[in-house]
């Protein structure tokens, strides 16, 4: 198990005073710092304090993923971190407050079944209710702060309570997730199905799909993942279809429910000899394996009609609708 598991989704508090603990470098012995065993306690006096140490430490080239230890003054009890994410916390303390109190909301964006334009489901996108933050900006702060599986689990909760307040039962709710958050699925995964439990939803409304920032680089981890999901009567999407890492032959690697389409070979698809042919590949190995295929970034109408006239089973983006915290009760299409 990885080993920051014991605190994944634990709000941990940084102690306002307190003492910083790691073992001993040869940075710190030129700074004479005394050492007990190995280890070197350095005493602070409040979080400005803290961030000068650490800065202090980084300059003198500890390295930002070192491990280290905070302690309140009680030597037995002490909470592991890195620099690094101690680091990111102390330098933007409201955005760590924001994720810890986890004010968060859903917004739904509609797709469709575009062989008869009825609703499929929504895919659900995190927002932050009173004080606005770009989604992007929240989860790069995330990365950076350590924060990631904290955020991973509240997103998963607010899509997940969106979906009991608002879907009718047989509507999809698709679910971003972040691989990288998960170490070992069967014991990480146990929080999102107690979600499910708990809001009483049918799982095979749910789609999890790849959150399209994430670099893949272990594709047998990702199976492990996507086949968890499935042995537990939900779907799996793979997202973005043509870019990074989500290239054609991951469909047969990873044997998802649905691909969904870059964006950008959407973007001007039916006038464009060159994303046209890519489509037609992916359409070709998708109906082979038995995958649906959903278009995302649908912006005009001579996109929908092209998608629509290959063959394409889903269909989502601003031409639809954009996302909304309600979902639209009607969604007329010119």
């Amino acid at each position: 198990m990885a080993k920051d598991c014991t605190y994944c989704g634990t709000t941990v508090t940084i102690p306002d005073n307190g003492a910083l603990i790691i073992r001993a470098h040869s940075e710190l012995s030129r700074r004479g710092v005394p050492a007990d065993e190995g280890v070197h306690i350095i005493p602070y006096q409040n979080r400005e304090n803290l961030q000068d140490i650490l800065a202090d430490l980084l300059s003198k080239g500890v390295k930002e993923e070192e491990w280290i230890h905070l302690s309140s003054g009680s030597m037995a009890q002490t909470f592991p971190i890195t620099i690094e994410h101690l680091f990111a916390r102390l330098c933007q303390p409201e955005l760590e407050s924001l994720i810890h109190q986890g004010d968060f909301e859903a917004h739904l964006q509609p797709i469709l079944n575009m062989k008869d334009s009825s609703i499929f489901g929504y895919e659900a996108l995190l927002r932050t209710k009173g004080r606005q933050v770009n989604p992007g900006e929240l989860f790069d702060y995330a990365a950076r702060s350590g924060l990631q599986s904290m955020l991973d689990q509240k997103a998963r909760r607010a899509a997940v309570q969106a979906k009991a307040e608002h879907l009718q039962p047989g509507q999809h709710i698709f679910i971003n997730f972040l691989p990288s958050t998960i170490y070992v699925p069967e014991f990480c995964l146990k929080h999102t199905f107690q979600i499910v439990e708990e809001f009483s939803i049918d799982p095979a409304d749910l789609v999890f799909e790849v959150v399209e920032t994430e670099n893949i680089t272990d594709v047998r981890h990702l199976k492990g993942i996507l086949d968890t999901y499935k042995s537990s009567g939900m779907r799996v999407a793979l997202d973005d279809v043509g870019a990074g890492y989500s290239t054609i032959e991951m469909l047969s690697l990873l044997q998802p429910d649905i691909v969904k389409i870059d964006r950008s070979y959407i973007n001007g698809c039916a006038g464009d000899p060159i994303k046209q042919q890519f489509l037609f590949e992916v359409l070709q190995r998708a109906d082979k394996l038995g995958i649906d295929v959903l278009a995302e970034g649908i912006e005009t109408v001579e996109e929908w009609n092209w998608l629509q006239s290959q063959g394409v089973g889903y269909g989502q983006g601003f031409y639809i609708d954009k996302p909304r915290p309600v979902p639209s009760k009607e969604l007329i299409l010119p």
